[in-house]
């Protein structure tokens, strides 16, 4: 899988002024990070079907999982508690910032690593 520059920007350009923040290539992709908690991701597969991750944490999944397009983040065949993707037709900017808050919101109570 190659990286999507395109998305990424789309997730920097949400996430730019957060402070703290750093971009680190994991998981096939390119993760974003505040204070070393990854707090999102963008990806695009093989098949061309692209989506978001956001790490929203499991007290707001289910706001989370009530936008549009939204599912559960499943690795490895196993569901990852408090992460989400989104996928791209269904990324509207209301979308995008509703989904940015609450990882935000979650991943800046977490202590930095």
């Amino acid at each position: 899988m190659a990286l999507d520059e395109e998305l990424n920007q789309r997730l920097r350009d949400l996430l730019d002024g957060l402070p703290s923040l750093s971009e680190k290539r994991m998981m096939g992709g390119l993760c974003f990070l505040v204070d070393g908690n990854m707090i999102g991701a963008a990806r695009r597969e093989k098949s061309g079907n692209a989506h978001f991750m956001f790490r929203v944490g499991k007290d707001n999944e289910e706001e989370a999982l009530r936008e549009p397009g939204t599912r559960p983040m499943e690795h490895g065949g196993r569901r990852m508690g408090g992460f989400i993707w989104l996928d791209e037709d269904a990324a509207t900017p209301e979308a995008m910032r509703a989904l940015t808050s609450l990882s935000v919101s979650f991943v800046t109570t977490l202590p930095p690593k």
